[in-house]
């Protein structure tokens, strides 16, 4: 049986949070506020290496005290609330203090999961829990405690560990329904497919039955088909909107456009034809000239659903997530600067909230600072931004992000800005691990806000485990380690290896991705996103080295499938095939939508 412990470290005064709280939520007669950090420690350590941490790791002996598997609060004339993480969303000070027990006792403790007490000075229960709802906790990602400080006699050991109770399996989408039918399925499973688009699939299988049924497949898609489907045609890849079929009537006069974006935004880009554009709208960023020796990459992306749920993770999430994209551009630029733009509701804004917003004073701070500590902690200075109140942002706040990276024009005699996977490359997932956090983040951001909004889509981005990764990725790629690289965005590995593997193809296996816990189905695995996770070609007579460097930075790298010359999308579980998409119909089949 494991054994759990708890250091409880502190007390410190807060004001900022008093100040919230009388400001923000007009209650005046809170006395004081103190914060006590409290660390569950998951393994076996005696009472001896205990006192160590608390002691040399987990506190400053100057300022804090600590206590082991004891309250180090005294009952005040007040209330306690104790805020955590509910299982499975990322915990950076837990795995921070997890690496820091490891290097501190050279040894390994099981897991570190973090949480805090907020001691409330002068407040009710009733109160507190008004305070904790509205201003230190969201229930989408944090579950909480809330004690009479009075009656204080610890809170137990709480281990918010995943525990999935079922058997990974493949199941079959039947889409021989009607259209209501179709529509249903579409909205239940979180596919943001319309009508059209769900009528297209179903005809690609029915069109490809002989060929599946020699593979071992029926006529239907798995869900692992449609998943994969889904998230490559979401609005959020494929900006359908901006490619739709306009006809635009004013007066007597109509005009047809054929796509807004090829027309007004790359045509206009091509028609300028400048000589300091190196690469635009075939990478994850566009890259520029900046002097005969070094090119620029920048990158710009909203991150607007995810915030609205969970201000401070979707906004590090998004700032993290727009760093991987110049750092997976070409083969990898290294990051300089962020950048951003952010368009909330009035602060002061007195009317009603809709149904899983928070107040836009809340977001403000939350995305203020989710950007800040996304940035910072990964080294890279945000150098400047803008800032914009508006009622219509209520809803959906706007938060608009970017990163700029540098690299040499030329490395190994080759332009940095082109890659090109080829076949017989293996391919690495290098990083983090897959968790049910990150699933239908492309497919939710294509959908409106409400009550029902999945929790799995909005995640929380791990920047120290990214900056460790890109300075890995760096030096393999000044190595010539691998053929190709980019980040595992919205869609996962779903996304990262088809992209890739567009005009090739490519085998996955997906058991062998590593996870954060047993029990995702393989179409999880497929799409689930991860913030600090790349995909790389790596050849393989360069794998030795290539593992090697890894572990150099600490970074885990794992094989998890082959590029070939097959044209398809092979999908594989457990060595059985759950998924063959035509390459050319995953990227380019999507119907064109007509507006008008």
């Amino acid at each position: 049986m494991q054994r759990v412990h708890r250091i409880e470290v502190g007390i410190s005064t807060n004001d900022n949070i008093k100040n919230a709280i009388m400001i923000d939520l007009g209650i005046p007669n809170i006395k004081k506020v103190k914060i006590i950090n409290v660390y569950t420690i998951v393994g076996d350590l005696n009472q001896e290496e205990l006192e160590f941490l608390g002691k040399e790791v987990l506190s400053d002996q100057i300022v804090e005290e600590f206590k082991i598997d004891k309250p180090l609060s005294k009952k005040i004339n007040g209330t306690i609330v104790e805020v955590g993480f509910k299982p499975g969303v990322t915990d950076n000070v837990g795995r921070t203090a997890k690496q820091a027990i490891k290097d501190a006792l050279k040894k390994e403790v099981d897991e570190v999961y973090s949480s805090k007490q907020y001691l409330f000075y002068g407040i009710s229960k009733k109160i507190a829990e008004l305070i904790t709802h509205d201003l230190i906790a969201n229930e989408l990602i944090e579950r909480w405690q809330i004690v009479e400080g009075i009656s204080h006699q610890g809170f137990e050991a709480y281990v918010p560990k995943v525990v999935i109770n079922k058997v990974p399996s493949v199941d079959e989408f039947d889409l021989s329904g009607s259209d209501e039918n179709l529509l249903e399925i579409s909205k239940i499973h979180v596919l943001a497919l319309n009508l059209e688009e769900m009528k297209t699939i179903r005809d690609y299988f029915r069109e490809n039955k002989d060929e599946r049924e020699k593979l071992g497949l029926s006529i239907n898609p798995t869900d692992v088909e449609i998943e994969c489907i889904a998230q490559t045609w979401s609005e959020h890849c494929k900006h359908k909107i901006f490619n739709a079929l306009i006809e635009y009537k004013e007066g007597n006069e109509i005009e047809t456009i054929d796509s807004v974006f090829k027309t007004y935004i790359k045509g206009a880009t091509d028609e300028i034809n400048s000589d300091y554009l190196v690469s635009v709208f075939k990478d994850n960023a566009g890259v520029i000239k900046f002097n005969d020796y070094y090119t620029i990459a920048m990158k710009v992306e909203t991150h607007n659903s995810p915030t609205a749920l969970d201000p401070y993770g979707g906004a590090l999430t998004g700032i993290v997530g727009c760093n991987r994209d110049p750092a997976g551009t070409g083969k990898g630029f290294k990051l300089i600067f962020n950048t951003d733009v952010f368009c909330f509701a009035s602060p002061f804004y007195d009317g009603e909230i809709p149904p899983r917003l928070f107040h836009p004073r809340r977001v403000f701070k939350g995305v203020h600072k989710g950007v800040i500590d996304g940035g910072n902690q990964s080294g890279i200075p945000t150098i400047n931004g803008s800032l914009y109140f508006d009622k219509r942002y209520l809803g959906k706040p706007l938060v608009f992000v970017g990163t700029g990276g540098i690299a040499p024009a030329i490395i190994n005699n080759k332009p940095t800005h082109e890659k090109h996977p080829e076949p017989g490359d293996l391919v690495i997932m290098s990083g983090g691990k897959i968790g049910a956090d990150g699933i239908h983040g492309a497919t939710f951001s294509s959908l409106e806000i409400n009550e029902n909004s999945p929790a799995t889509a909005v995640q929380i981005g791990s920047p120290f485990t990214q900056k460790k990764l890109l300075d890995f990725l760096l030096e393999a790629r000044d190595k010539d380690l691998f053929h190709a690289i980019t980040d595992n965005g919205a869609g996962g590995i779903s996304s990262s290896v088809g992209e890739m593997g567009e005009e090739i193809g490519v085998r996955l296996d997906l058991e062998k991705a590593p996870l954060k816990y047993p029990g995702l189905m393989p179409w999880e695995i497929l799409i689930s996103e991860a913030q600090e996770r790349m995909t790389i070609a790596v050849p393989k007579n360069n794998i030795d080295t290539f593992f090697a460097l890894s572990k150099k930075y600490d970074v885990e790298s794992t094989i998890i499938g082959e590029f070939n010359n097959s044209k398809q999308f092979q999908l594989h579980y457990n060595n059985k095939i759950v998924g063959n998409i035509s390459m050319e119909f995953l990227h380019n089949g999507v119907p064109q939508k007509k507006k008008r």
